[in-house]
């Protein structure tokens, strides 16, 4: 379950989650979140994309962590 709070993504910005909504038509669950510094937008990603693994320049682990 992703709760809402501050997490650093792995390329090292920071976000808040504002929560998980759910897609009108697929059901889908998304990630609600935005920006912690720059213009604070608003931002929607697959829950299934905040959770995952990621492997990319020499890093490999998750996507998302809460801080």
């Amino acid at each position: 379950m992703i709760e809402p709070g501050r997490y650093r993504h792995f390329k090292g910005a920071e976000y808040e989650v504002i929560g998980v909504a759910r897609h009108s038509e697929t059901e889908e669950e998304h990630v609600v979140y935005r920006a912690v510094s720059g213009d604070g937008g608003l931002w929607v990603r697959p829950a299934s994309m905040w959770t995952e693994t990621v492997s990319r320049d020499g890093y490999s682990g998750p996507r998302f962590v809460r801080t």
